[in-house]
C-alpha cells in the first residue's frame, strides 16, 4: 500500500519545502485541500509549483470542489496541470459541504450532485478531444492519459459509489475507521461490478496525523479543529488524528487490511520536519 501526504495549509511559503522533502522520501502522492471562504493556497495554482518543484511523486487534490467552478476552465486547467506535471495529476472530485463557498462563487449549492454530474459528461468528452458543445470546438490541451488523468471521487454514500462506477477510476474517503472504511469500499466495489466496469477501483483513505513536539501537535488540533468545526462530528476527526509512531504505523496496517490502495496521512502543522518523522514511522 503507497503513503502519501496532506499538505497543510497554514503557511504556503513551506509547501515547496514539504514537496521536496517528500519526494526524497518513501512518499507516493501529495494532496491539497479545496476550499475558497478559507485561508488556503488555491490548489490547481498550489499543486503547479510543487510539480514543477519535484519529478516522481504524485500531485492531487484532496478534493476539488467542482460544482462551484466553471466547467470548461476547470477541464482546461485540469488537462495542463496534468502535461506539466508529465501525467502525475491525480484528480480528487467531490460535490462540497460548505455554502459559503458557493456563495462566494455566485453558484447553487442545493443542486450540487447533479451539477457534478453534468460537469463530469462535459470533462470526459473534453479529455477525449471532442467538441465541447453544439457550435463550441474542442478544449486543449490534451492530457497526458488517454481520456484524462485519474478521477477519484470523494465522500461517503452511494450516490459516491455510482459516480465512482460512471465516471471515476477510485474513491477518496477521508477520516474513516478502518471498519467504516471496509463497508465504503465494498459498497464502491459492489457498484463497479455492477456497471461492468473492467479491473476494479482504486481506493484511498485519508487520516489526520502530527507528528513531534508537544507545539506541533497543539497546532495540529488547532488548525484541524478549525477546518471541520462546522462538523457535528468535527470534535471527533480531531481526537482520531494519529499522533504517535505507533498510531501510525497501526493506522497503515489496518488500513491495508481493509484493502486500500493508499493512505494519505493528512498533516495539520506546518513543520516540515514531520516529513522526515512520519517517514521513520512507517511500517
Amino acid at each position: 500500500m503507497n503513503v502519501g501526504l496532506g499538505l497543510p495549509v497554514g503557511d504556503p511559503d513551506a509547501l515547496p519545502e514539504w514537496a521536496r522533502r517528500a519526494e526524497d522520501g518513501p512518499f507516493s502522492t501529495l494532496g491539497l485541500v479545496d476550499r475558497l471562504v478559507y485561508d488556503n493556497p488555491e490548489p490547481l495554482v498550489t499543486l503547479a509549483a510543487l510539480a514543477g518543484a519535484t519529478s516522481r511523486i504524485r500531485v492531487m487534490t484532496e478534493v476539488l470542489i467542482a460544482p462551484m467552478r466553471p466547467t470548461a476552465l476547470m477541464a482546461k486547467e485540469l488537462a495542463t496541470l496534468d502535461r506539466l506535471s508529465g501525467g502525475r495529476l491525480t484528480v480528487g472530485i467531490g460535490v462540497g459541504a460548505r455554502e459559503d463557498d458557493f456563495l462566494a462563487m455566485g453558484a447553487e449549492h442545493r443542486r450540487r450532485g447533479r451539477r457534478l454530474d453534468e460537469q463530469m459528461a462535459a470533462l470526459r468528452r473534453v479529455w477525449a478531444g471532442r467538441p465541447y458543445g453544439e457550435g463550441i470546438g474542442p478544449i486543449g490541451p490534451a492530457p497526458s492519459r488517454p481520456g484524462g488523468p485519474e478521477v477519484l471521487f470523494g465522500g461517503f454514500v452511494q450516490a459516491t459509489a455510482e459516480r465512482v462506477a460512471r465516471w471515476g477510476d477510485g474513491l477518496m474517503a477521508s477520516t474513516l475507521p478502518p471498519e467504516e472504511m471496509d463497508r465504503l469500499f465494498r459498497m464502491v466495489e459492489e457498484s463497479w461490478e455492477r456497471a461492468g466496469r473492467p479491473g476494479r477501483p482504486r481506493l484511498v483513505a485519508q487520516a489526520n496525523a502530527a507528528l513531534g513536539p508537544e507545539a506541533v501537535l497543539d497546532e495540529a488540533r488547532r488548525a484541524a479543529g478549525g477546518y471541520y468545526a462546522f462538523l457535528d462530528s468535527g470534535e471527533t476527526r480531531v481526537e482520531g488524528m494519529l499522533t504517535s509512531r505507533e498510531a501510525i504505523r497501526g493506522a497503515v496496517r489496518a488500513f491495508c487490511d481493509v484493502g486500500a490502495d493508499e493512505l494519505m496521512l493528512y498533516c495539520w502543522s506546518a513543520d516540515p520536519a514531520q516529513v522526515d518523522r512520519i517517514a521513520a514511522a512507517l511500517p
